[in-house]
This record gives C-alpha cells, sequence and structure tokens, in this order.
C-alpha cells in the first residue's frame, strides 16, 4: 500500500482541529484591549487592521460591508460615512458569527438597490465564496459609479472554516477577475513578507497547545512558550513595514466602478 493510501483523504474532513475563537463584536473600552491583544498574536488580523486602518480613513456616504462578521472594522469608519453590514443567513451555523443589526440575506438576494453604495468593504471573505466570479459582480453592480472596493484576502493561510474556504488567490488573479467584472484601478499590496509568514506559523505552532481545553499538561506547554509567542509576535508586526520578497500573509485590494459604463469595458 502506497503512503499515499494511509493519509486522510482531506475531502472528507468537516472540522478543523484546531480553531482559534471568532472575532468578538465591540461592546466596551476592554473588547478594545483584547482586539489589540488579539491583533499582536493574530498577525492575519493585525495586518487586515493595519491596511485599513489606512484604507476606510477617507471613506465617505454608504459603506457597505459585505460578509461582515462580527463587524470588526466598522469603528475604523470617519463619521462622514454610514455603515451598512450584511451577511449569509448561514453565517452562525458556518463561521460562528450572528450580530443584532446585520441585515441577513438568503442565496444571492443581497436586498441593495442598484447603483447605490459609495464603498464595499469586503475583509477575507472572497475565499469563502465559491462562484466568486457571479459574486464580484453583484459588487460591481451595487457600487455607484466611481465607487470604490476595498478588499482582503488571505494568503499564506490555514485552511480554514472547513469546508467553507475555497480559494487561494494571487495579485494576477485578483486583477483578472476584478477587470472581469468591470472594476477599474486595481491596485493589490502584499501584507507582510517570508519574515512575518514565519513569524506566523511558528506562533500558530505556540497557540495550539494553548488554546487546547482538553488537555492540561498541553496548555502548560503552551503557557511556557508564552514569552517565544510574545516575541514572534513583535518581530513580526515589525516586519508588517516591508514588503520584499513574493511570499506574505494576504493581500489588501482596491478597485473603482468607472464613473460611466463606457469606461468599464473599454
Amino acid at each position: 500500500m502506497s503512503t499515499h493510501a494511509t493519509r486522510r483523504n482531506l475531502v472528507d474532513e468537516r472540522a478543523e482541529r484546531f480553531k482559534p475563537p471568532v472575532f468578538r463584536r465591540r461592546r466596551s473600552r476592554w473588547d478594545d484591549v483584547l482586539a489589540a491583544g488579539r491583533r499582536l498574536l493574530d498577525l492575519q488580523a493585525g495586518s487586515a487592521w493595519r491596511d485599513l486602518r489606512v484604507e476606510l480613513a477617507s471613506a465617505s456616504g454608504v459603506v457597505l460591508d459585505v460578509g461582515c462578521g462580527a463587524q470588526v472594522f466598522r469603528s475604523l469608519l470617519p463619521p462622514t460615512a454610514r455603515y451598512r453590514g450584511i451577511d449569509t443567513r448561514d453565517a452562525r451555523d458556518r463561521f460562528g458569527y450572528a450580530v443584532p443589526d446585520t441585515e441577513y440575506f438568503e442565496g444571492t438576494d443581497w436586498n441593495v438597490a442598484p447603483a447605490s453604495i459609495d464603498v464595499v468593504l469586503c475583509t477575507e471573505v472572497l475565499e469563502h465564496v465559491e462562484a466568486p466570479e457571479p459574486f464580484l459582480g453583484q459588487v460591481f453592480a451595487c457600487l455607484a459609479p466611481g465607487g470604490r472596493l476595498i478588499l482582503t484576502v488571505p494568503f499564506a493561510a490555514r485552511w480554514h472554516f472547513i469546508p467553507y474556504d475555497y480559494w487561494r488567490y494571487t495579485p494576477s488573479s485578483l486583477d483578472g477577475l476584478l477587470r472581469r467584472a468591470g472594476f477599474r484601478e486595481v491596485r493589490v499590496t502584499a501584507r507582510g513578507n517570508p519574515v512575518t509568514v514565519a513569524c506566523y506559523k511558528a506562533m500558530a505552532l505556540c497557540l495550539i497547545p494553548l488554546l487546547d481545553a482538553h488537555r492540561p499538561a498541553r496548555r502548560l506547554l503552551g503557557a511556557a512558550l508564552l514569552p517565544v509567542l510574545g516575541l514572534l509576535g513583535v518581530i513580526g508586526t515589525l516586519s508588517l513595514a516591508s514588503d520584499w520578497g513574493e511570499d506574505c500573509l494576504g493581500y489588501t485590494v482596491t478597485a473603482r466602478r468607472p464613473p460611466t459604463d463606457g469606461d468599464a469595458v473599454s
């Protein structure tokens, strides 16, 4: 029997063996402290926050957060923006999110009027969309002419929310998908570099025993690794200042719907 035959058939996997806690909705200043700590230990979340803090600073008009989850980036919006969060009705069962003022939709009906949105925010969602091209077509349709898309996707990330994690995108694939949907002014930037990725993976190895609630001995090992975890978090966070190399945690993408339909197809 080959070694291939003795390994797990991952097609049959239906749950994660290591599952970090889901994000919390902000309710108090204490939640801000916890979120800041998580961003230090979760470099994916920290790197997305770092980029979106800049991208959302000048947002105005109606901001539609598609696949909003716990609405963790809502607090980054200035007073000039009016927030609207939507998510799939399956969000609680698939991803563990249920937020009271989120508008939940069924299937592909977002209940969003065409050309009515100024900014679409879509963070760490596209990898969970099995058919990305129709999805991006909907994003394009709901944006007003001249409206802006702000998107983040993971790259060096584990398979998560199994089995609802379908894709890892490259700058080439993102550019192609967005241009075919009609977007222009596509810009794709890397979050981090090979050092960030190495820190992120090493931190995950430290966190696995620490978050194991069923094996006290493993949690003790995780506690002993806390100084290493903290050091890796600091190094990884500092490394986000550079984007050298071709490996990274993920990508931050911006694109715009052209002011006129003729520009979209040119």
